[in-house]
């Protein structure tokens, strides 16, 4: 091959591509097509396609299921390992339900509790070829300059009813270690990840119907319904080694894994959804237990940060529109050392206050073979920092951080569906020559560009093989940056090419 003329990278993404090709046309010559996550296809009996525009993007049935707390059931498999008895009534005594509930099996009429259980339990992994512009700034061990393909993540899951009104989507990940090593003592490869418990049920009262809930989760907006908020936002899966902005606004990931939450939300008629959640940093030895690097977060929380949601979606035939909002103020106590270069383990007593608010869209249309979803959301970030300014880190004492997301996605086809999905993204805020000093600008936190990306779902409305146990997605993905780190000078040089192979099982 040395001679054949072809760059290296573009052997590596041929090699990767016919790797991906390969799979996904195995699988599908075993078709016919599979589901979501599995564990919710055994569950619900429902097609991928019914909850899913593309994974993990919601259609309405999607969200309703998720509002209920991933307890709804209808599939092949009992839903929870605990027998409801649905043909005695609440009244009886103990014995005269067992007897009820015994006649039930053997007339065939009863219910769930006549089938056999299996734990909501699945796995994911990627694998994924990234190709930069521009090879990656060293260090880069253990990894190449460029044209990498990594397995990572690889995550087990939760995902189901543990009783009738309490079910839980919880999922442990290993992630590749990134370029260069991890920063800090404390990196792990294994971490909890997204985790949401959930209580819901039904209520009526006069001319309102009300979903109610309590959720209990480590990751501000991993609750929500809608791929408006952060947590599961498109791009849905990312090269792990490719350089990305180095600012965010707090909200988008900064406390993921690293706070406990705990809420309470309503669905009114349909149509108004309200929730109010409150989180507190964990423990620095229970985040260190459960693999998640302490100083991986700007420090901990002082107190309790409040979240709020508030949306009204109103559906008329094959349409759906949602507008919202969504913030958090979180008070923080920053580290006196962040990188751990002293060995320092502590929080400087006075707090930084960051107090992110957002708004969000969502327009979705649903045609006889396809999906149009229109999304886009906005958030804006006060800073005070009290903390930082007083002790050096910043030039000013507030700052602010914009942070602008616009999406567009086509789904054609049900079983062999296609997305295509482009978003346009712009980081912006005020500089600031102490906080940026690390930058590409040494100044400013400004980023913006656009993502486009051509996926293939190969099971997406019947069954798979060996249905509900498997699932699968390839998507080419392709990242351009007009400003990067505050300049255009370089931008360019970290566009981003990533193909991958997403399965579930």
């Amino acid at each position: 091959m040395r001679g054949s003329g072809f760059p290296l990278w573009w052997r590596g993404f041929v090699a990767a591509a016919g790797f991906v090709a390969f799979v996904t046309g195995f699988s599908a010559s075993f078709a016919p097509p599979a589901q979501a996550l599995p564990s919710f296809a055994r569950q619900t009996g429902q097609p991928c396609g019914t909850c899913h525009t593309d994974c993990p993007a919601l259609t309405p049935y999607g969200r309703r299921f998720k509002l209920l707390g991933y307890t709804t059931g209808g599939g092949q498999f009992r839903t929870t390992p605990f027998p409801v008895f649905p043909n005695a009534s609440d009244s009886q005594p103990p014995t005269d339900k067992m007897r009820a509930y015994a006649k039930a099996i053997e007339s065939g009429t009863g219910g769930s509790d006549d089938k056999d259980y299996v734990p909501p339990i699945s796995m994911m992994a990627i694998v994924g070829f990234t190709h930069t512009q521009a090879p990656l700034p060293p260090p880069t061990s253990p990894y190449a300059q460029n044209d990498n393909t990594v397995l990572s993540p690889v995550s087990g899951f939760w995902g189901g009813a543990i009783t009738d009104h309490i079910g839980a989507f919880a999922q442990v990940t290993y992630n590749a270690p990134p370029p260069g090593g991890f920063p800090d003592p404390f990196g792990h490869t294994w971490t909890w990840d997204n985790t949401d418990v959930r209580y819901a049920s039904t209520a009526h009262a006069g001319p309102f119907d009300f979903i109610y809930g309590i959720t209990a989760n480590n990751n501000p907006t991993v609750q929500d319904i809608w791929n408006t908020t952060p947590a599961w936002s498109f791009p849905y899966a990312a090269s792990t080694i490719a350089s990305t902005p180095a600012t965010k606004t707090l909200i988008e990931g900064a406390l993921a894994a690293h706070v406990g939450g705990i809420g309470a939300y309503t669905f009114i008629n349909d149509m108004l959804y309200l929730e109010l959640t409150g989180y507190r940093t964990l423990d620095f030895r229970a985040q260190n237990s459960l693999g998640t690097d302490p100083f991986g977060a700007p420090g901990l929380i002082d107190g309790a940060a409040p979240y709020w949601r508030v949306a009204i979606e109103p559906q008329w035939g094959l349409h759906s529109l949602m507008v919202g909002t969504f913030g958090m103020y979180s008070a923080i106590n920053p580290w006196i050392d962040p990188s751990f270069a002293t060995g320092t383990i502590g929080t400087f007593a006075q707090s930084d206050k960051y107090a992110d608010v957002g708004f969000d869209a969502q327009y979705q249309y649903q045609g006889s073979n396809w999906w149009l979803t229109l999304r886009g959301s906005f958030i804006h970030e006060n800073q005070k920092l009290d903390a930082t300014f007083a002790n050096g880190g910043s030039a000013n004492p507030s700052n602010f951080l914009n942070s602008l997301h616009l999406q567009t996605s086509l789904v054609w086809g049900a079983d062999n569906r296609f997305v295509l999905t482009g978003q346009y993204f712009d980081i912006s805020g005020s500089s600031d020559a102490v906080a940026y000093a690390g930058l590409a600008s040494g100044f400013s936190p400004n980023s913006n560009g656009f993502i486009g990306e051509l996926a293939y779902i190969p099971f997406g409305a019947s069954q798979a093989p060996g249905w509900p146990w498997l699932n699968a997605r390839v998507g080419l993905q392709y990242t351009y940056y007009n400003k990067f780190d505050g300049t255009t000078v370089g931008a360019h040089q970290n566009n981003t090419l990533f193909l991958h192979a997403w399965f579930a099982m």
